[in-house]
């Protein structure tokens, strides 16, 4: 039975400022979800944001209210083993609240997997790989710290691909940063760049064939997500990958992005996706509409980061890599054993549900005191 469900702010430092086209970050506020279960299982979800409502319509200060006050009495006394009907309840009470939803299913899921002695990924189809392809987000806006932070990752052999936030400036003054970074570090590591929906078509235009020309291999969201058609018109225009990222809210819009022939790669990401379940859905759209898939992140901790690796590991395409690089952009480490990052690959966890242990102590003083 579920006994209590505490929802959890923590308010972490960055490593550096980290540049969006919506925002610029100095924090990240970690959503973190504590489930008790009467057999004395626990479990743990996350629902972090970025931005706070730059980016989307949820923030942590209202996921949090919405669980205390909206979702969680609807779970209290259900049994904890049952996740997919207590699942089904809040999503047939509950309207939105994507982030949320994933929380409480990611922690549902993580106790019953701990209960039963297995790895998350077991109660997700199973794992086909233990590793996983790692990019790195190169987000100073300044083009030589960029460079040097990119070898240095190369040099420790964290990272070899890397992806760019731009949109903020004008489209050539993007280009020729971009361009200069990938004129720096060569043709052996992968340059990708994320606009983060920032371009009109004609800008989208004119920036993508010049990165194209240019070599980098992966455009992210260059125009609004609703502009289903302007993706559609620009992925059958240029050869370089496009990928739906904000587009991506769920399967319904990936099955229409799909029919649109709007992207080439999707990015799954488990929170916006509304839940493990729900973006194991959007992959599956995705495989069986010849479309590559990337894991993506809301620039989750360790609990949300070890939640996702756990379902990426189950694709059986994930020729795009991954972005699981959340935990390293924070200044704090949440987790008694930190996740494993080698080889430019993050090593995904094997123990019972996320695998993970939550330093219970380091979390109760970085929590925000109401």
């Amino acid at each position: 039975m579920i006994q209590s469900i505490e929802v959890i702010l923590a308010d972490v430092p960055t490593i550096r400022p980290h540049k969006l086209s919506v925002a610029t970050m100095n924090t990240q506020t970690l959503v973190l979800v504590r489930v008790r279960c009467a057999d004395g299982v626990e479990g743990w979800g996350e629902g972090t944001t970025i931005g706070g409502l730059n980016y989307g319509e949820e923030s942590p200060e209202s996921i949090k209210v919405n669980i205390d006050t909206h979702i969680a009495p609807l779970l209290i006394g259900m049994e904890a083993s049952q996740v997919a009907k207590a699942m089904a309840k809040i999503r047939k009470v509950i309207q939105g609240n994507r982030f949320a939803k994933c929380a409480i299913e990611t922690a549902l899921l993580d106790a019953q997997a701990r209960r039963i002695g297995i790895p998350l990924s077991e109660l997700l189809g199973g794992r086909v790989r233990d590793a996983l392809p790692v990019a790195w987000t190169l987000a100073s806006g300044d083009t030589a710290k960029d460079i040097a932070e990119a070898r240095m990752m190369l040099e420790l052999r964290r990272h070899r691909i890397f992806k760019l936030k731009i949109g903020a400036r004008a489209v050539r003054e993007d280009v020729a940063h971009v361009l200069a970074i990938k004129k720096a570090l060569g043709d052996t590591v992968s340059v990708r760049v994320d606009v983060n929906m920032a371009w009109s078509e004609l800008e989208a235009v004119e920036g993508i064939a010049a990165l194209e020309a240019g070599g980098v291999d992966l455009i992210e969201q260059p125009v609004r997500a609703e502009n289903v058609a302007a993706m559609a018109r620009l992925a059958q225009r240029y050869a370089v990958a496009l990928m739906a990222d904000e587009a991506l809210q769920g399967p319904h819009d990936a099955l229409a992005l799909a029919n649109a022939g709007a992207a080439d790669v999707f990015a799954v990401k488990i929170a916006q996706s509304g839940g493990l379940v729900p973006a194991a859905q959007v992959a599956a759209v995705a495989q069986l509409s010849g479309i590559a898939l990337y894991g993506g992140t809301m620039l989750e901790g360790a609990i949300g980061t070890a939640a996702s690796a756990h379902l990426f590991s189950t694709f059986g395409d994930l020729s795009a890599g991954t972005e699981l690089f959340g935990p390293l952009l924070l200044t704090e480490e949440l987790l008694r054993t930190p996740l494993v990052y080698k080889d430019f690959m993050l090593q995904v966890p094997t123990g019972p549900g996320l695998g993970v242990e939550i330093d219970t102590e380091k979390l109760d003083y970085l929590r925000r005191k109401f």
